[in-house]
């Protein structure tokens, strides 16, 4: 693999955007130093090396893993989103460290618009010597004082000043206001502080001051600050770079991988402190002789290797130690070397920042070597800025490798084929070196060539970066305490779910006797279960849309055998004369019955009929209304299995035996109770939900006898129409009610089924998003839209295995514009939505068990629900919050939920079968 060359680029290439070297190669001298500076070139091989070697080591440190021991840190920084361009009001920031022996306090105005921010004012405060080397409390009094000093001065209203804490010491931090002082470093030495929550000290210094009321709302370094800083633009800013004296990076992770955290949603702002980063196979290759003569010259030997080859500090001492080198073998400066250049740190970053211009570095070079004692001759200088360049080239290719898998990271996490971001960049070496940003970009491009990256200077991130920080915080609470008002009416207490199961008990016991009652209680004319004797052949119909089958159900022992066909029904047969309706069904019956060859036999069939009908038999159902887009003359109010019946009478050659018309939920619950004798309730929650079960017969007014049980269909769904719900319902509720065809009814259902659920939740976020919460307040057509948000988006959503990139994708889909945030927050309000659906779900359930455990006089019970329902059925956690519910309301009552395969072709049959063997006893 070639050499890049000290630009940045591979050999030939040139950057039109970079400065211009215009250096001639030096005679003599340089070909002798060529093989000193040849040490200072990089491989792009290498640098991938490093890049990957970083990258592994990131990973490991997000996972927690501590064999081998990461060499980078991954520290959360609990910063849990970016700005978006909203955030506004006036903010505090403290500055203790960032600038040696002092202390900044700035004011920062947001005003919560394209130009977001505004530096009003700022002071700085120099830390006597005495605090600096004394008390722990006598420091953060002074701090309280400057704060209170800095205030005085300005009219300030004292009502709950918010302040971002810009601490530059090295600290473990366990929350955003939250920061322990793992050791004091840049001269420092205040006692009792070590070990200690900074965050809370100078709460309680800004206590002891007394003068102003003021929330330490942030504690930020300066790398996140800087990601922070940064002007908004068309792609979101998630990466912060410094290279100052020291260099560091941070970026905005998946929460679910970073170990530390245990949480699965949301992002978080990481540390990486890549400073430390070493890898002997990786780093090893590419460290010189003077990387080691520096490093054991440094104060700390052996740590922060990488720091020492990219930050501003070492540059300076690098390029030193290389004139000394060169020096002593008569390369330069005729061989001597003066005192001042033998002397350590006499060559800073600023000189070399000057050396290397390539306009007027030479006569840089002559100022700071004359400064330094020496008297160069122009090869000696041309020869100085090549060692300067070459310094800093390998500074910034190092970085870029680094950048590079910090990029990779990103796009992994997120898995997008291209990663579009931007990288805010702050620190005196790119405020100085615009060569160094020139190579840092360049190299980046040839290492992550996937990625589409942007470099944006950030402005002041110790001020302006910590207060957008603070900002961003407010932000969140304030969205946050909004979200919790919002949703707090759909957080049902045991007491409130307690309440609804009585008021369901007591609705049910009325609607059996006959009196007034938001619960029918539709007796359903089948008087038991399936006991598994059942034997023998049956047909089903299923009628309850334009499509309808007819299935031949075959009921052996331990097994029932399921052939259909789906027949259409034409829209003029369906808005046509109810004969010919019933005509048509009958034709497709004799068809089947062919093709399945059973012309001639009569056997026992069973009609689910999903419409509106009122039952006063097993095998009499009268049409109330026609729906779903039938509308048949000459059937409501009619018998349907009379006019089936005729239907079969006028085709003549055709004998068939109806036994039961049935109902979908009863359906359901004979499917599963075939299989288990101890189903007597059935479920349905899909676009709609109701529930039947098996109760005492004596206690049905309706119907005489007193022995024996009787399935009775409950239409819940207009529980609650009666005003007993009204207690649990929002303005969500009403708004959804009032748009509906059929206001003030199902009231129950409204707040249970598939059918509405997303209507909430949409009437939910429009109102959210008015607030400012979400979209940044920006209304979209797509969310005025009625029924754009439908059920099944909520359990995608909320699906345990979806990335929050899909959440955001299912809902730019629908036309939103949203940040992590909006989605956290969506999934937020879906989640409270099926939530308090599956609990009153659950409270229903819990109401009829208990009934059916009291009817029996029974200290336990033990029974089963059958379930059908996309909503039950597809949603991730409906069914757990359901069973969780029962019992909790119900913990004397055993319950196992049974999911129902073909309830309205199955069931059907079953009841028929059920019907038959009852009859044979009783023949008997």
């Amino acid at each position: 693999m070639a050499a890049i060359e000290p630009s940045g680029l591979h050999p030939g290439e040139r950057d039109s955007s970079c400065p211009q070297e215009g250096i001639p190669r030096p005679s003599g001298s340089l070909e002798l130093a060529q093989e000193y500076l040849q040490q200072f070139k990089v491989t792009m091989t290498q640098l991938q090396q490093i890049q990957a070697s970083l990258l592994c080591s990131m990973e490991q440190a997000l996972k927690g893993q501590d064999s081998p021991a990461p060499s980078v840190r991954m520290l959360p920084t609990y910063v849990r989103s970016t700005p978006h361009g909203t955030e506004q009001g006036d903010f505090l920031v403290l500055e203790l460290g960032a600038t040696g022996a002092s202390l900044r306090v700035l004011w920062v105005t947001l005003t919560g618009t394209k130009e977001h921010s505004v530096e009003t004012r700022s002071q700085e405060f120099v830390i006597p010597q005495e605090v600096i080397l004394g008390a722990g409390q006598q420091l953060f009094d002074f701090a309280a004082r400057c704060l209170s000093e800095f205030l005085d001065a300005y009219p300030v209203e004292n009502q709950g000043l918010k302040l971002g804490f810009n601490f530059s010491f090295p600290c473990h931090q366990t929350g955003l206001d939250k920061s322990t002082l793992i050791s004091w470093t840049k001269g420092f030495r205040c006692s009792g502080v070590e070990g200690q929550d900074v965050v809370q000290l100078l709460r309680d210094a800004i206590q002891r001051q007394g003068t102003y009321n003021i929330d330490v709302v942030a504690m930020v370094n300066d790398t996140v600050g800087t990601m922070m800083g940064c002007e908004l633009g068309t792609r979101p800013c998630e990466v912060g770079l410094i290279v100052d004296t020291g260099t560091n990076a941070c970026y905005m992770e998946e929460a679910r991988h970073v170990a530390a955290l245990d949480e699965d949603r949301g992002r978080t702002c990481v540390s990486i402190e890549w400073g430390s980063f070493y890898d002997e196979e990786a780093l090893g290759p590419v460290l010189t002789t003077f990387d080691d003569a520096l490093d054991h010259e440094s104060l700390v030997p052996g740590a922060q290797r990488f720091e020492k080859m990219i930050g501003g500090l070492y540059l300076g001492e690098l390029v030193r130690l290389v004139l000394v080198h060169l020096s002593q073998h008569g390369v330069l400066f005729g061989g001597c070397a003066s005192p001042a250049l033998l002397s350590q740190n006499s060559i800073l970053l600023e000189h070399v920042a000057k050396m290397e211009d390539p306009a007027t570095g030479i006569a840089h070079v002559h100022t700071v070597l004359q400064g330094l004692g020496l008297s160069p001759q122009a090869s000696d200088a041309e020869l100085v800025q090549r060692v300067c360049m070459a310094v800093c080239t390998r500074a910034a290719q190092l970085c870029a490798s680094a950048l590079a898998a910090v990029l990779s990271r990103l796009q992994h996490s997120r898995e997008q084929q291209t990663l579009h971001v931007a990288v805010a960049t702050g620190g005196r070496v790119f405020e100085w070196h615009p060569r160094f940003l020139c190579i840092l970009k360049e190299t980046v491009m040839l290492l992550a060539p996937e990625c589409d990256v942007s470099f944006i200077p950030s402005v002041d991130g110790g001020g302006r970066g910590v207060a957008m920080v603070t900002a961003v915080a407010a932000r969140l609470a304030t969205h946050r305490r909004i979200l919790e008002e919002t949703l707090a009416p759909f957080q049902l207490s045991l007491e409130q779910l307690t309440a609804v199961q009585a008021q369901m008990r007591e609705a049910m016991i009325r609607g059996l006797q006959g009196e007034s009652s938001s619960l029918r209680m539709l007796p359903t004319y089948v008087r038991a279960t399936p006991d598994g004797s059942e034997r023998g052949d049956f047909l089903a119909l299923d009628l309850g849309g334009t499509n309808f089958r007819v299935l031949l159900v075959r009921v052996a022992e331990g097994s029932v055998q399921i052939t259909n066909q789906v027949y259409s029904i034409p829209e003029y047969v369906a808005q046509g004369s109810g004969q010919k309706l019933f005509d048509h069904i009958v034709d497709c019956i004799v068809d089947f019955q062919k093709r399945q060859g059973l012309s001639g036999q009569s056997l026992p069939l069973g009609f689910t009929f999903s419409f509106p009908c009122k039952q006063l038999g097993l095998d009499q159902g009268i049409l109330l209304n026609w729906t779903k887009g039938f509308n048949a003359s000459g059937c409501e109010g009619q018998d349907v299995v009379y006019l089936l019946r005729e239907a079969i009478r006028r085709r003549q050659a055709v004998e068939l035996n109806v036994v039961a018309i049935v109902n979908d939920t009863v359906g359901t619950m004979m499917s599963c109770g075939y299989d288990d004798p101890c189903c007597e309730m059935g479920l349905i929650v899909g676009t709609g939900t109701n529930a039947c079960y098996m109760e005492e017969l004596r206690n049905v007014a309706s119907v005489p006898g007193d022995s024996g049980h009787m399935c009775i269909n409950m239409e819940w769904g207009a529980f609650g129409d009666d005003g007993s719900l009204s207690m649990l319902g929002t303005c969500f509720d009403a708004s959804v009610d009032q748009a509906s065809i059929n206001p003030g009814k199902q009231r129950f259902e409204k707040m249970i089924s598939g059918m509405y659920l997303g209507e909430i939740v949409r009437h939910i976020l429009l109102h959210l998003t008015s607030l400012g919460v979400l979209f940044r307040g920006q209304k979209t057509q797509c969310l005025q839209t009625r029924d754009i948000f439908k059920t099944k988006f909520l359990s995608e959503i909320e699906s345990d295995s979806l990335a929050l990139r899909q959440v955001r994708a299912i809902l730019e889909d629908l036309g939103l514009t949203l940040t992590s945030d909006d989605a956290l927050m969506v999934l937020e309000v879906c989640q409270a939505v099926s939530r308090r659906a599956a609990q009153l779900c659950g409270a229903g359930v819990a109401a009829v068990v208990e009934k059916i455990r009291e009817n029996r006089g029974l200290q336990e019970l033990t029974v089963s629900v059958g379930v059908d329902g996309t909503l039950y059925k597809l949603h991730p956690h409906f069914s757990r919050l359901v069973s969780v519910t029962v019992r909790k309301l119900a913990p004397q009552c055993t319950v196992t939920f049974l999911q129902s395969e073909d309830g309205s072709g199955k069931g059907a049959a079953l009841v028929t079968a059920v019907a038959c063997r009852l009859t044979q006893m009783a023949c008997v």
